[in-house]
């Protein structure tokens, strides 16, 4: 389980990085918060940042799920594929929304699979053991 927790942090790390280079787009566009919008390159990044919260949201519990009821050796590099989906989504939009598709279908891939397993190992937990 701790390589889940090492996988998590990386999880967690990204995204403070994600966070951090909101902030850095926005002083080089000059569009102070609240404002959202006026700049492609701010709302790129933006979107970036928020569809990883939103990913997170289930990718972590999800892979604490999974390892505890399947492998956490899976789980974790499950969530390493994930990282990678991400950096790799984030690439792609920054430079047009277009190419977000591959990174996207990587992470997405990552996520389906521990949620899936997780809702396999857990009931299988339940009801069969």
């Amino acid at each position: 389980m701790a390589l889940v927790g090492v996988v998590v942090s990386l999880i967690l790390l990204e995204y403070f990085v994600f966070v951090m280079m909101v902030g850095m787009t926005r002083g080089k566009t000059g569009i102070q918060a609240p404002a959202m919008t006026g700049d492609p390159k701010l709302e790129r990044m933006l979107r970036v940042q928020l569809n990883t919260l939103e990913q997170i949201v289930v990718v972590i519990p999800a892979m604490y799920l999974f390892a505890n009821y399947l492998s956490a050796a899976v789980a974790a590099g499950l969530g390493l594929l994930f990282v990678v989906g991400r950096a790799v989504y984030c690439r792609g939009y920054l430079i047009a929304a277009e190419k977000r598709g591959a990174g996207f279908g990587i992470g997405f891939l990552a996520s389906i699979v521990l949620v899936v397993g997780a809702f396999y190992g857990t009931v299988a937990a339940a009801f069969f053991s």
